[in-house]
C-alpha cells in the first residue's frame, strides 16, 4: 500500500472515529501534499508527487512542529507545545523508522565509499546518495556536519 493510500485511509478512519485532533493533522498533511502538486504543475512538471516527495514533506512538517513546540515551551505555553508534539506523533506514524547513531554513521561511511568522496567538494554527492536511500530516516540537518567532518 502506498504512503498516499495509507494517509487517505487514516484520514477516513479519523473521520469515522471522530478524532478531531488527528483529523486536523492528517488534513494538514494532505494540504501540504496538494500544495506541492500544485507547485509541480505550475513548474511544468507532472502534478503527482512521488513517495520520496511525500516523505520529504512529512519530514519538514515534523521539523516545523518540533521547532514550534520548543518555542512554545520557552514561552511557557505548555498546552500549545503538547498540541504540536501530538501532531508530531501522528505525522511520524507515516515515516519510516529513524536510524540510530551507529546506523547513520554506517550509512555515511557507505555513501562516502560508494561515491569515492575524497574532500569537502564531494559532500553534495554524498548527501545526494544518502537522501536517495534514507529520506525520512535521518535528520539531514544533523547529517550534513557529520559528513563534512568525515570529509574535512
Amino acid at each position: 500500500m502506498s504512503l498516499r493510500d495509507r494517509l487517505q485511509g487514516a484520514l477516513k478512519e479519523a473521520m469515522k472515529a471522530k478524532q478531531a485532533d488527528r483529523l486536523s493533522t492528517l488534513r494538514l498533511v494532505n494540504a501540504a501534499i496538494k500544495d506541492r502538486e500544485i507547485a509541480n504543475r505550475s513548474d511544468g512538471a507532472e502534478g503527482l508527487v512521488s513517495e520520496e516527495d511525500i516523505l520529504s514533506i512529512l519530514g519538514k512538517l515534523v521539523k516545523q512542529r518540533q521547532e514550534s513546540a520548543r518555542a512554545y515551551e520557552e514561552g511557557g505555553r505548555l498546552e500549545l507545545a503538547e498540541k504540536e508534539l501530538a501532531e508530531v506523533g501522528v505525522i511520524e506514524e507515516f515515516l519510516p523508522r529513524q536510524l540510530d547513531g551507529a546506523e547513520v554513521e554506517a550509512a555515511i561511511a557507505a555513501a562516502i565509499a560508494e561515491t569515492g568522496a575524497a574532500g569537502i567538494r564531494d559532500m553534495g554527492r554524498v548527501i545526494a546518495v544518502l537522501k536517495g536511500r534514507h529520506t525520512g530516516q535521518m535528520d539531514f540537518g544533523a547529517v550534513g556536519p557529520m559528513v563534512k567532518a568525515r570529509l574535512g
